[in-house]
């Protein structure tokens, strides 16, 4: 089994990216890979509770999130500063994340055979 991670970087109502990438995401897992995710920039908000989409005909990302552990993907990581320069805390999140810092992401790569930036 191969360490996967997919690497997300835009907000969550930004067209059907978000909705697009979750669904890839879900369907590489659903073939008995460990699938993780980590979250940098603009796509922390993807977590974001109380997201109101409803006006742009997209889904709310962070629902989407709960459904990832009928997956097996119970692991989601957030650059740190992503988040505190936007700032979430981790009340502010409908999930919970495992911080990286900024300067260790690189090392943390290293750790998956295949990181996929979407």
């Amino acid at each position: 089994m191969k360490k996967i991670l997919f690497v997300l970087r835009k907000p969550p109502h930004s067209g059907a990216y978000a909705q697009e990438m979750l669904d890839i995401i879900m369907t590489v897992a659903a073939f008995d890979q460990e699938v993780s995710i980590l979250l940098l920039d603009n796509a922390v908000f993807q977590l974001k509770k109380q997201q109101r989409p409803e006006g742009t005909g997209l889904k709310d990302t962070a629902a989407i999130f709960k459904a990832l552990p009928l997956y097996d993907i119970n692991t989601i990581y957030a650059e740190a500063e992503s988040l505190q320069e936007r700032g979430l805390t981790p009340d502010s999140l409908d999930e919970s994340v495992i911080k990286i810092p900024r300067n260790n992401v690189g090392e943390f790569f290293k750790q998956f055979n295949l990181l996929l930036p979407v």
